[in-house]
Formats: C-alpha cells, structure tokens, sequence
C-alpha cells in the first residue's frame, strides 16, 4: 500500500482478511486515501464480522463494500421458525467461531440446548475416531444429537463431511441439516442435496437479477461482459462473491471518477510517502471520498451504495430446502428469503408430515406373535400379507395419513436384546442399524430399548400374565363323605359305640321295669343298635325309664341333631359347587409354590423384567426373587423356551406354567378349541405396547398425536374387541374345565352312596350264609355240655302243661305263644323271697317268662333231674330235637313258632314242691 501510495494513487481498494484489514485503516485514515474493503474469507469459509472500529470524527476513510455480517440474525430466525430445541454446529478449522457469539448468546438465554464441535481436515479420520472411542449408549446419544445440526463450513468440507457421516450411517432420512454460507454456487447446492439424506436447508447470499433478459448486461452506459452478467455461465458460476463485488467496486470508481472530471474538480493524484514521520496527507481525499459515498452503481451485486456510517445495507439471503425423504438427487425448492429490513419472507413449516405423508413409503420390520402380528395369507411368488390387532392400528394410522409400507419379519425371530458388542438383535437391531423405519408387534416400551430408539404412545396397556392348564374334574365316588373329614368321621364312630357302651352300662347298674307287654330287652346289642338308630334318625325299641339314661340319650339326641343338619348343609353344597383343584391364582400364588414349574422366554422383555426386580437387594415385594429362583434354574435353560409357541404347547402337554405377556396369554386361551387353558396376572398395568421407530424419527409426533385420537373416539376399543372378545367360547378365569353346563347332579356324585349300599348287602348276605352253614354245622353233631343252649320249647310246653294240669287248680293252661325263653347267669337269678315279691302281679295282666341258666346242657338231663328232686312231670318218654333256630327280633334269643302272645290273669298258684332257692344251678320263674 505505501509503494502504491508513492506511485501515485486515488483512492485504495482491498480484498482481504479482516487481520489486514486493521492496518490498512489505519494507514487510509491516516494518509486520507479511500479505502474500498472487501472482506474476503479464507478458501469459501463464511465470513466473520472483522469488528473495524469506527471513529465519530471526518477521519474515517475507509468504507465496507460488503455488507455486514448477518449470519446470527438469520440463523435464529430460521431456528425459531423450525422451533428447534437442540442442536449441534459443525464449523470448520478456518472459520472464526467468535463470529456467532452473538447467536449463541440468544440461544442460550431462550433456553435452546447447543454443541459445538469443530471438523478436522481428514474427516475420514475423525469419524473413525468417534467409533472407536465411544460406547453403543453414547453412539446413540450421538446419532440424536445428529438429527439437528448447523453446518457452517466451506462447500468443499460440507461435501465430504455430509459424505462420510451418510455412509457410516449417522444420521438417516430422519436427519434436518441447515448448511449456510454465503459463497454456495448453484453447482454447490446440487452436489450437496445429491450427498445428503433427510431434509436440507440451505441458506446462502443472492443477488437480484433484471427480468429483462436484454438488460441484464447493461448498467447505465457501461456493458458487462456476458460471461458475468448470464446466471447460467460456467464462468460466472464459479466466481467468487469477493470477486464480484471486486468488480462493482471498480465501476462504482469509475462513474466517481468520472463525474469529478464533469465537475472540473479533479484533484492530482496524491504522491505519498508513509515511511516519513513529517508527511502530510492528501489534500483531496476529503472530496473524493464524498463523491464515492454519494455515488453508486447498479452491478452484479445489485445496488451498490453506502450508507451514512460507510457500510453497505443491500443484502439478500435465498433459503432453499428439500423435504424429507432417503431418496439422493432429489429436487430442491425455494423456501423463502430474508433481509435486514422486511426479514423472513416465506413459511419454512414442513407440511408434508402433519396430515399428510402420501407417497411416503415405510419399511416396517415385524414378529410374528398372535394375536398382534399374523400371516393372514402366504401364497408361492407374492408377498406374504399379515393381520393382527397391531396390523389393524397401523393400517388405521397408513388410512389417515396416506402413507404406505412394507412388512418383513426379523431374521432371528426375536424382539430384540443387547449383545456383548454393545449392538443389539432382532427388531430393535434392525431399527439400529436403519435397515427399517418402523417396528411393530407385542413390541413394549422399556427404559433399555427407548434408548436406542424412539416410541410413540402406547395404544395398549401390558401386564404379565400366566397360562396353565385347567384342572380335569376328578370323579369322586365318594362325595357323600366330603363334607366331613376322615378324622370326623372316625370320631362319630367311636362316640356311637362308647354312647351304646354307656347306655348299657347304666342300665346294667339301675335295670329299668319293662312294661306290661314289652318284648324287649336292654343287652349290649340293643343298646348298641338303639343309640345308631337314633342317630339316622330312625327310632328305637328298647325302653329306657331310668333318669340317668333319659339324661344322657337327651344329649345324644342334641348332637345327633346338630350332626346331621351340619352334614346336609355342606352335603348340598359339595355337591352343587364345584371346588377348585388349582391353588394358583396370582402371580404371588405361583411364586410361592414349587410343585408346578414355569418360565418363559429366554432374553425377553418378560425374563429382563423379573431378572431386574428379582436381583435388586432393595426391592420390597420378594415375588420376583423367588420366580427368579425358579426361571434361572440351570443357568435359564430348564424351565424357558425360545419361542412364546413352544412355551403354550409346554403347557398343553405337560405340568408347566408359562409366564408371557397377559394379551397374548388371553388370546390364546379364548380361542383354545378344548378350552383347556386359564390365565391369571398383575391387574396394574406398569408398561404399554407402542410402535417402535429409528432414534430421532420425525413420524414419532405425527402416530402419537393420532393414536390418541384413534383412543379418544373409541375406534381403539373397536380393534380391541375384535380380538379380546368378552363373550368367548372359553373362561379364561376358571381354574377347571366348565365346557358342562346345568346345575343337575350326574350319577358319579352319588357313586359312593351305592357303593356302600352293595357293600352292605353283599355283607349280609355272607354272613346270612355263615350263619345258615353254622347251625347246620351245629345240628349235624351231638351237643356238649358247653354249647347245648337250646332247647325244645314243643317238650317244654307239655311239661309245663302237665304241672299245671289239675282239676283242682285254678290255673289255666299255658298257651305255646306266651312262653319267651333267655337264658341267664343263674347267678343272676332272685332268691325265693326276692321271686315271690317279683311275682306278686295281683289284678294285672302279666306275661309268663322262663329263665333257664346256661348251666343246662340238654332239655332231658335237666328235666329228669328235676323229676328226681320230686318234680314230677309225669310219663312222657324223653324227646329230643335239635335247636330252634328262630331268633327274636325284640333281643330275646328264643321263642316259640307262634307269633301271637297270650296273657293270662293272675291266679293263687299252689306249692309245687320246688326248691328253687336252695339250688344255684337251676331256676325257673313263671
């Protein structure tokens, strides 16, 4: 500058950095020379403000040709109006990040959430470098933090940087890139949209060209060449706007120049020396200088003009964008413009993804899991089409907002885990790795996945449930003893035989007076039958007078009472209520038991979840511990399947409790053709069912906003009824099989009851014939001294008849129907006095009763005794007949043939001459 000032100059114009551009001020303001600076970038870097100071007084000489630096005011105009809330800014290693202090500031106080990270020359490198040193978690950190970014880079660097990040896949369709910089050609914005995916804004400086084709090389009396004034030159393409104004600059010169030489007041050039201390300045800067700013020119950067503090104010930003979409090459459009006067021109809202995404085309990875995702139809050459409740909300969904999509199923089969890696498997995998848009099946929301991927709302709640087997119903034959328990049973037995025993024993030490007419007696046996047959309610014979047995029987009758009601109440009730054999009814109940095993799948949602909560030390409810236990057996390989199919046939065939997802789990117990299943589970829903997309997807808004609507008016409930409906075929609830209706009571609810009926008469019936080949067995010998008991009662009566027989006497004879025989303890028998005052029956009616000791062994030896001792019975030969085998039905052991019973009054009897007191062995008592 100092050589061209000795040469001779008027006024200085340079195009260089701001570093420069301070030195040379100072050297203009000081030799009074016009300064034209044009701020040039380094290599298409933006531009930063070079922050000249600027003096208040006429010693200021140097004058901006190009306009100021407006990048802060229309990146936050365009952040606004896309309404980001985070972002990241890449720049370059030449750009001056100081340059946008100011929009980082106002960011910062609005509460926007900024990084910044600067791009190194070798990218390749870099990108390298950041997959190595960072962990899955922080990639995925990363890659949402690449969804929204500001590049502010020369359009070389953005080429390649925008190159490399595509091809190792940060960032997808789903990315929204702001490239701005003033040096961006048409060439520039072509190769850029080519090299990106998603949805590109480009802002970038334009100039307003003539719509008058012909004028377009014409300005005033000056014609600019055609290879600078024709937008669609290659030349003029690849000029830089530095240059362009460099251009403006010398015709804005010229016409001062010019016009001075008009006005005949053209100074010399000034002749300088700067290296002299005691130089002076130019005498006619002062007037060059106002014939510049007053001046201006309409060239290719359109008017060129300065404004009163020496800057230029014309400038224009063009905003350009495409929507979004993984299509490269894509077409890009005009957006709006903006200037420092009028600002945004345009709306740059996309409205492509509010209602409508037609021609949009989604790739959806799936798992088959009924009823949510199934294959409806799979025909040889065509693609395979599904159905399910999942199938139906994103059909419902594709109806509303037009879009299409295509449907494949995992590789692996499985909703997705984390590796060793850090990557993970299945569907989430492949939402990863963004070879799918949209995943979608029994698919929840879980802390883990909602870190690698984005979900919308969920449109049904989840709660795990657990399928088993209903129990068969068992047939009991002998349900009539179900209502008391063995142990009960076993009691009343032994109270009716020690009642029998006690009523015997008292009667035994206080004998009761039998009625006139009574033709029973108070044994063991009667006893012992009276007190059964009071208990079944069915009466007794034996008369019981005595107060202390009326007391006790009293009692007996009390409990027989409260016995037998108990017994009926609960007898109607087993018997019309069908009891439940399976204890489990919640999940509590299946973690307290070991008898049937469970487990589910392995690595799934369900199997993390329990895992979690039964491995933490500070969870409150030991429920999960315990299933814990249980799943893990053998490392998880004993009780868990692979696929949810195989745990639901594990059930059907063996003793096996799948623990799986309770939607799932009702499905498939409703539409169970043997409707051998039922399901129990966790009533509170902790988690929900959503659509899975890539991290960062920007669909995830627009699905959940109409999600919520398809919830709010009940269409949601409509899907759902069409696959959980609430009157199914089956009973999900009911722990045994109730495929049987009506409340009749078949025949094997009673089956016991004939049981013991047979038993009792096949029981009779033997020993009827034990008895039958006994006494025959008894009359087939002669009989000992020992068990000859029996006697013939025919020879009785005539032996009898002949001592009463007298014309004398009052008596009558005695009928053969009014003789009972029992044979006693002779020790038993009364003395004379005690037989006189017994038989003192005066003007009553009495029944005749013979007592014969068991000492007797035979009728004749007995008889023929008595007949020594002055007993006579007369000349009958000895007879002799074998035992009567007649039993009496009132206790007594013997009887007569006849059935009748004869009484005959009492009558004086005369002394016969028996001398019954004085011997023990014998007694008889009429």
């Amino acid at each position: 500058a100092c050589d061209l000032m000795n040469q001779g100059i008027l006024a200085l114009v340079s195009s260089i950095g701001c570093t420069s551009a301070g030195s040379l001020q100072s050297l203009a303001d000081a030799m009074h020379i016009p300064h034209l600076f044009i701020q040039r970038s380094t290599a298409g870097t933006p531009r930063s403000g070079c922050g000249l100071t600027r003096s208040s007084r006429n010693d200021d000489y140097t004058l901006s040709v190009r306009p100021p630096v407006y990048l802060n005011d229309v990146i936050l105009r365009v952040v606004t109006e896309y309404a980001w809330q985070k972002f990241i800014i890449f720049y370059d290693n030449d750009y001056d990040i100081r340059g946008i202090q100011e929009f980082l500031d106002k960011v910062s106080q609005q509460g926007m959430d900024v990084a910044l990270q600067k791009v190194e020359n070798n990218i390749n490198k870099m990108i390298t470098g950041l997959f190595a040193s960072m962990r899955i978690e922080e990639l995925n950190r990363y890659r949402d933090t690449l969804r929204r970014a500001i590049l502010i880079m020369n359009p070389s660097t953005a080429k390649s940087f925008l190159t490399e990040v595509v091809e190792t896949n940060l960032v997808a369709f789903d990315c929204h890139w702001i490239i701005i910089n003033e040096e961006i050609n048409d060439v520039d914005v072509q190769e850029l949209v080519r090299r990106s995916i998603g949805r590109l804004t480009i802002i970038r400086q334009t100039f307003p060209v003539p719509q008058n084709i012909s004028q377009r090389c014409f300005r005033g009396n000056h014609r600019i060449s055609s290879s600078l004034c024709d937008p669609k030159d290659p030349f003029s393409q690849s000029m830089e706007i530095s240059n362009l104004y460099i251009y403006d600059t010398v015709l804005l010169l010229a016409n001062a120049f010019h016009k001075k030489l008009e006005d005949r007041k053209w100074h010399s050039m000034a002749s300088l020396t700067c290296i002299r201390k005691n130089s002076k300045p130019w005498q006619g800067g002062r007037s060059m200088l106002e014939t510049i700013k007053k001046g201006g020119v309409n060239g290719l950067t359109g008017e060129l003009e300065f404004a009163e503090n020496g800057g230029n104010p014309n400038v224009h930003f063009e905003i350009l964008g495409t929507n979004y979409g993984e299509d490269l090459g894509r077409g890009i459009r005009k957006l709006g413009c903006w200037n420092p006067v009028t600002g945004l021109n345009g709306s740059l809202t996309d409205r492509k993804l509010e209602n409508n995404m037609r021609g949009v085309v989604l790739r959806v990875v799936t798992v088959l899991e009924e009823p949510f995702v199934m294959v409806s139809e799979n025909v040889l050459g065509k693609p395979k089409k599904y159905q399910g409740f999942s199938i139906d909300v994103l059909e419902a969904l594709a109806t509303y907002l037009g879009f299409k999509y295509e449907i494949y199923v995992a590789p692996d089969h499985k909703y997705g885990t984390p590796q060793d890696d850090g990557s993970w498997n299945g569907l989430i995998g492949e939402l990863v790795f963004k070879r799918a848009d949209i995943g979608i099946s029994a698919l929840t929301i879980t802390p883990d996945r909602e870190n690698v991927v984005d979900f919308t709302t969920r449109y049904m709640d989840y709660s795990v449930g657990v399928l088993l087997r209903k129990a068969e119903k068992t047939v009991d034959m002998f349900a009539c003893l179900a209502p008391f328990d063995l142990s009960l049973w076993a009691c009343i037995a032994g109270t009716v035989l020690l009642v029998g025993l006690l009523v015997y024993l008292l009667n035994w030490l206080n004998p009761p007076r039998l009625q006139m007419g009574s033709m029973t007696s108070t044994t063991l046996y009667n006893s012992m039958w009276f007190v059964y047959g009071s208990f079944v309610q069915q009466g007794g014979e034996v008369p019981y007078t005595t107060l202390a047995t009326r007391l006790m029987m009293g009692a007996w009758w009390l409990f027989a009472l409260i016995v037998i009601s108990s017994y009926t109440a609960n007898l109607a009730a087993f018997l019309t209520i069908t009891r439940i054999e399976n204890s489990i009814q919640s999940l509590q109940d299946l973690s307290r038991q070991t008898d049937i095993p469970y487990g589910t799948v392995l690595d799934s949602a369900v199997y993390e979840h329990v895992r979690v909560k039964g491995m933490n030390p500070f969870e409150r409810d030991s429920m999960y511990s315990q299933m814990w236990r249980m799943i893990n057996r053998s490392n998880g390989s004993e009780n868990n399947v692979l696929e949810s199919t195989a745990g639901i046939q594990k059930v059907k065939h063996g003793n096996y409790a799948f623990v799986w997802d309770a939607a799932v789990l009702e499905y498939v117990a409703i539409n169970d053709a043997e409707c051998s299943f039922y399901t129990v589970g966790n009533t509170v829903a902790d988690r929900g069912y959503g659509i899975a997309l890539q991290h960062g997807s920007p669909y995830r808004d627009v699905f959940s906003q109409r999600i919520l609507e398809l919830q709010q008016n009940g269409d949601m409930d409509v899907l759902k009824h069409k696959w959980w409906p609430k009157n199914g075929q089956c009973d999900l609830y009911s722990s045994v099989d109730t495929k049987q209706k009506g409340g009749a009571l078949d025949i094997k609810s009673f089956a016991g009851v004939f049981c013991i009926l047979a038993a009792g008469i096949v029981l009779s019936c033997f020993i009827a014939m034990l008895e039958t080949w006994w006494n025959k067995r008894k009359g087939s010998r002669v009989p000992s001294k020992e068990d000859d008991k029996e006697i013939d009662l025919e020879h009785l009566h005539r032996r009898v008849n002949s001592l009463c027989t007298d014309d004398d006497s009052p008596h009558k004879q005695f009928s053969t129907s009014s003789i009972d025989l029992t044979p006693l303890d002779i020790d038993t028998l009364p003395t004379r006095q005690a037989l006189e005052q017994i038989s003192d029956f005066r003007n009553t009616h009495i029944t005749t009763t013979t007592f014969i000791p068991e000492q007797i062994q035979t009728l004749s030896r007995t008889l023929s005794a008595k007949a020594a001792s002055g007993f006579s019975f007369g000349s009958v030969p000895e007879h002799r007949t074998g035992p009567f085998r007649h039993r009496a039905p009132n206790g007594g052991f013997f009887r007569s043939p006849i059935k009748t019973m004869s009484s005959i009054p009492y009558q004086p009897t005369p002394t016969l001459g028996l001398n019954i007191g004085s011997d023990p062995d014998r007694g008889t008592s009429i």
